[in-house]
């Protein structure tokens, strides 16, 4: 898992399709997904943790890009 695309084929694979037509939102609603999966216990904790920093990394690019620092 590397990419913002392998965290969502991982989401698919569940049913959990997230287009909410702004990629920061995206990536907030995928983050709250994941909690919620990772706390059915529904994937492993390693699994969670790398799209955990998946996810960060590309929340924190998609800040610098709106000067949202």
């Amino acid at each position: 898992m590397k990419t913002l695309y392998d965290v969502q084929q991982l989401l698919k694979k569940f049913g959990i399709y997230v287009h909410l037509g702004k990629r920061l939102w995206d990536i907030e609603l995928m983050a709250l997904e994941l909690d919620r999966l990772y706390q059915e216990k529904v994937i492993d904790q390693a699994n969670f943790i790398t799209c955990k920093l998946v996810l960060t990394r590309e929340h924190n690019y998609e800040e610098k890009q709106a000067g949202n620092y």
